[in-house]
């Protein structure tokens, strides 16, 4: 463990841990959370909802990060980028981490339980796919899908909290989230899809090394290609269903600057660069407001 790890409040680790200063991480979930929640509410949601699902989103990112780096640690210390997280460098340790994770995955649930028994027994289910996608990477050719499940269920909860009912049976919940949910759901995975393989090209080098399973490796050549297309696939299947669910010009004029902005992602990653392709990762969040923006505009300005 280095000097200066050591040397380090406990606090200030933590931070770290959770990548507080990173947070384009829990903007990726936040975005098109917050966009179900509107099109649920058909509006504004109320104060309620909104803080539990921004607060919760935030929780929830933070222990997955908690988990993530205790099933990446002897993966991420053969990886310049990630070398120094505090687990894989020792300044943490692994109980700690995951008495760290296992107290913020509690406070997230504490602000389900406010909601409805729809929301709640579908936050089972999230939770099971976040703890399943670090482990993902050692299995499956292209774990990135595991992780668009992951990032993207905060749609049918917010579906579920904004519609479900009183009642604790497992029916509940398919009445309370509609068929419409779960296609935003799917068209969102393609966004997962695109972002993080820009991320996973950034390390790609290093995950061939160390023999990780990544898009970035299964795609190949066609990585850039396959990155466009996810794009187009999220863009098309969230236009199309704004439409049948009645958003109008506002809503796609979010569409459009959020194809702007893949556009201009494209002009960072063909070169396959690290530096371009962390940079359209990192600022991938924005796309995602862009598409809130206009969905929270199109229902206010009705």
């Amino acid at each position: 463990m280095a000097p200066s790890a050591l040397a380090r409040p406990r606090f200030a680790l933590y931070l770290d841990l959770i990548r507080w200063d990173r947070p384009a991480g829990w903007l990726l979930l936040l975005w098109p959370t917050l966009s179900a929640l509107w099109i649920a509410a058909d509006g504004w949601p109320g104060w309620h909802l909104f803080v539990v699902f921004v607060a919760g989103t935030v929780l929830m990112r933070s222990a997955g990060c908690c988990v993530n780096d205790v099933a990446d640690r002897e993966f991420d210390r053969h990886v310049k980028r990630t070398a120094q997280r505090p687990v894989t460098s020792g300044a943490v340790t692994v109980r700690e981490a995951l008495v760290l994770g296992a107290g913020l995955a509690l406070a997230a649930f504490a602000l389900v339980l406010t909601t409805n028994p729809a929301a709640i027994l579908l936050s089972f289910a999230a939770l099971a796919v976040t703890l399943a996608y670090p482990y993902a990477k050692r299995f499956v050719s292209m774990p990135q899908a595991v992780l668009g499940v992951a990032f993207s269920f905060g749609i049918p909860m917010a579906f579920a909290a904004a519609l479900g009912g009183s009642e604790w049976r497992l029916a509940a919940v398919a009445e309370a989230v509609p068929p419409h949910a779960w296609w935003l759901l799917g068209a969102n995975l393609f966004w997962v899809l695109a972002y993080d393989t820009e991320y996973a090209m950034v390390d790609r080098d290093d995950d061939l090394r160390i023999g990780m399973k990544t898009s970035a490796i299964t795609l190949g050549r066609f990585d850039v290609a396959a990155v466009m297309a996810f794009y187009g696939i999220h863009l098309a299947g969230w236009a199309a269903l704004g439409r049948l669910l009645g958003l109008g010009g506002w809503f796609l004029a979010g569409i459009a600057a959020a194809a702007a902005q893949a556009a201009w992602h494209y002009t960072l990653i063909r070169g396959r660069t690290r530096e371009g392709c962390f940079k359209a990762f990192r600022l991938n969040h924005w796309l995602g407001f862009a598409i809130f923006a206009g969905t929270a505009l199109d229902l206010a300005l009705r």
